[in-house]
């Protein structure tokens, strides 16, 4: 028992961006739930092949599948339960072409098809199936075939010119029938487009109750399910979620079933009151009406005929439509079968006939009490624009703004004013067309606030759902962090540089205050023509003297990569060929890369980089230096430095260094890139984090890989160079004479 407590997952097939749809399949769930006492959480497929794949693996209880996957998984299922559409658990495919250009079977030689999706029945797999079962093949048959997801889409390419036929779905043959359902699809367009043939029939799209739920959970959905066909509660408008009245058990394939759906029976009166307000004519789905028979109760005034907690508030509305001469409605409540019950009324005057005096009232009375829990779940849910604290907007297309909530107007005062040239709406649109969406969303800048704008395409009345949110704090407070991050850096980074040049200074002053008191006690004797003044003297103090210059070069040198690290854009950034520079720097390690390793190269076809040649020489060379002295002498029969050039998937350029050495600890290779970090003794440990700052300069990324005892890998992704604009055509000027 422990288990119905569980929620069950209701997986949906592609209900194709209709967000009607989606909103029915919603408030189906929720109403399934509430007969059920258990949650019950729909879910969208994102194609039909999910919900095959789902409901084989055993991961759903509940699917809504199409026709075809209903018939393949009924002998493994607790249930399935066909849709009904007027009045018919089965539907044909109808073919369509232009009324203007009518087409027969006969005459598909070289047409156009315009097909819904692989896995759809009627928009493919029926009317492929029809015309093979005619000896017609339709890669032959047809000189294009395209699939557009939709029946709507499918439909506008037929009627665009684009396509020449289409199929969709009937559960009659009927033309009239048929027009009705083009109708929801496209409109008045209808009216053009042309049914010219139909296909056998098949057993509709419908519910699969899946092994997944045990037999007495089962049964529970499936009368649940089945319930909600009898119209209980008013709930049948707002539970056609696809246009159906409702589902039904049906077993076997055959689409020839003898069983008829069940009646309603939920309260349904009607009423015809004279002028004494008598009923003259009653009728009740159930022959009751609040509890009572009212069957044979011509005759009786309201208060005889109901209980009184119905028939004052029904008597009180027919006679203001009396007094008034108009029509009324009514809503009330009551105490039914120990339940508090929900009830509209709709008094109606009718016209009045040739010698009649006081008309007939026509008076209508239905139980509503599920549809209107359900309606205050929609009234909820249909007050998020307006009561959401962020702006959000509904734009068409071409930035024509249709919907904007109150806080967009807010914080937008302009957005009316400036329409489709408004920073936000620009923002929404260049997100829309892009073909691949960068990572996260766009960044807006306006009167000193950011703001995030998040853009969703609603596929069925071709707009733009817009979300802005005020990110000026998070923005704030990033730029805040920042900057304490780079003071904690500049912190330890002027400790390591501290600590880095304060050797070469100790060994500097050291050497120039020697040759200083050398020269001065030798300046001393020269004067006064005392001791002797020998070369080897001269030769230690020019000795003291190179080696403090050498000092000096090395802090030179420290200094220079110091503002390499701070990214300094490069010098003489150019259109550099990779190739070019890899083989000039290969050239100056020839002679270390023989004693260790030997040399493969896969060098492909790459666009032209925008750099610095001399740096990024220097990076090749860094990085190939490091790899070959990762590698052992002993193993030079084994070891190979393998360089490799491609272009990646987004056309930007990839530079591979990758070698057999040692490889590199994982804490190790985490500091990699930090500036003075060195596992190698006599090293500043300053090659990589300039390398990684040379290359970040040029927009590029530099990422290394390794693996203790396996090797390192290093890679270099820059963008290719962007094409040059050739420069307009300047007219020859004629020499002065």
């Amino acid at each position: 028992m422990a288990q119905s407590t569980h929620s069950l997952r209701f997986l949906t097939y592609p209900l194709l961006g209709q967000v009607k749809e989606q909103v029915r399949a919603e408030f189906f769930g929720r109403v399934l739930a509430q007969r059920l006492g258990r949650p019950v959480l729909m879910e969208q497929a994102r194609t039909y092949e999910m919900v095959e794949q789902e409901l084989a693996a055993g991961r759903v209880d509940i699917a809504l599948a199409t026709a075809e996957q209903c018939n393949l998984f009924e002998p493994q299922s607790r249930a399935v339960l066909r849709a009904v559409r007027a009045g018919r658990w089965y539907y044909h495919a109808a073919f369509l072409s232009r009324a203007e250009e009518p087409l027969t079977l006969e005459t598909l030689k070289g047409k156009r098809a315009a097909w819904v999706a692989p896995l759809s029945t009627a928009g493919y797999l029926l009317p492929r199936r029809h015309l093979e079962s005619l000896g017609l093949k339709l890669d032959e048959l047809f000189a294009e075939q395209r699939f557009y997801g939709t029946y709507r889409q499918a439909l506008l390419a037929v009627l665009s010119g684009e396509a020449d036929v289409t199929a969709h779905f009937t559960p009659h043959t009927e033309e009239y029938m048929v027009r009705a359902q083009l109708a929801e699809r496209v409109g008045p367009d209808e009216r053009r487009l042309f049914p010219f043939a139909y296909t056998v029939p098949t057993l509709a799209d419908g519910i699969i109750v899946s092994n997944r739920l045990p037999p007495a959970e089962a049964a529970a959905v499936v009368s649940a399910i089945t319930a909600m066909s009898h119209d209980e509660g008013g709930l049948e408008p707002v539970l056609a979620p696809f246009d159906i009245q409702g589902f039904t058990l049906v077993r076997g394939t055959s689409a020839q079933v003898p069983e008829s759906l069940p009646t309603m029976n939920s309260e349904y009166l009607t009423l015809d009151l004279d002028a004494e307000e008598r009923c003259r004519h009653i009728w009740s789905s159930t022959g009751t009406a609040f509890g009572k028979d009212i069957r044979e109760s011509e005759g009786q005034t309201l208060m005889d005929l109901l209980p009184l907690e119905a028939a004052i508030p029904l008597e009180s509305l027919v006679r203001s439509a009396r007094l008034n001469n108009v029509s009324g409605r009514m809503q009330f409540r009551m105490e039914a079968g120990g339940q508090t019950r929900m009830y509209a009324a709709e008094a109606t005057l009718r016209q009045p006939r040739p010698g009649e005096g006081v008309p007939l009232l026509g008076l209508l009375v239905r139980d509503i009490t599920d549809r209107d829990s359900l309606e205050q779940e929609l009234y909820r849910l249909a007050s998020f624009p307006l009561l959401h604290p962020d702006p959000m907007l509904e734009l068409k297309r071409d930035g024509q703004l249709r919907y904007a909530n109150p806080p967009a107007h807010t914080c937008f005062p302009d957005l009316l004013q400036l329409g489709e040239h408004h920073p936000l709406v620009t923002a929404a649109l260049a997100s829309s067309r892009r073909s691949s969406p960068r990572d996260g969303p766009e960044m807006v800048q306006l009167g000193g606030r950011y703001w995030e704008v998040v853009t969703t395409p609603l596929q069925d009345n071709e707009s733009l759902r817009v979300f802005a949110k005020d990110v000026t704090a998070r923005k704030q407070m990033e730029a805040s962090l920042m900057n304490a991050d780079r003071l904690a850096s500049l912190v330890m980074l002027a400790s390591r540089v501290g600590h880095e040049m304060n050797n070469p200074l100790a060994f500097l002053m050291a050497n120039l205050s020697f040759a200083r008191e050398e020269i001065g006690r030798l300046r001393e004797a020269l004067r006064h023509g005392t001791g002797n003044v020998e070369s080897a003297d001269v030769e230690e103090v020019l000795d003291a003297l190179g080696e403090s210059l050498e000092g000096a070069e090395r802090l030179k040198n420290i200094v220079q990569d110091l503002r390499l690290l701070t990214r300094e854009a490069p010098r003489h950034r150019a259109r550099v060929d990779v190739h070019t520079v890899l083989e000039d720097s290969l050239k100056l390690i020839r002679s270390q890369l023989r004693l260790r390793a030997h040399l493969e190269k896969d060098f492909q076809p790459v666009p032209l980089v925008e750099a610095d040649e001399a740096r990024l020489g220097q990076v090749f060379l860094n990085l190939m230096i490091n790899a070959v002295q990762a590698m052992s002498e002993q193993e030079a029969a084994r070891n190979v430095l393998r360089v490799v050039t491609r272009t990646n998937e987004a056309g930007e350029v990839t530079i591979e260094f990758r070698d057999t050495g040692a490889g590199m600890a994982p804490e190790v290779l985490a500091r990699l890139f930090e500036p003075f970090f060195s596992t190698r003794p006599n090293s500043t440990g300053m090659g990589l984090s300039v390398s990684h700052a040379i290359v970040s300069s040029m927009g590029g990324t530099l990422r290394a890989q390794s693996e203790p005892g396996v090797g390192t890998l290093f890679t270099i992704v820059l963008p290719a160079a962007r094409a040059p604009v050739a420069s307009p055509h300047q007219p020859e000027q004629g020499l002065a004479s």
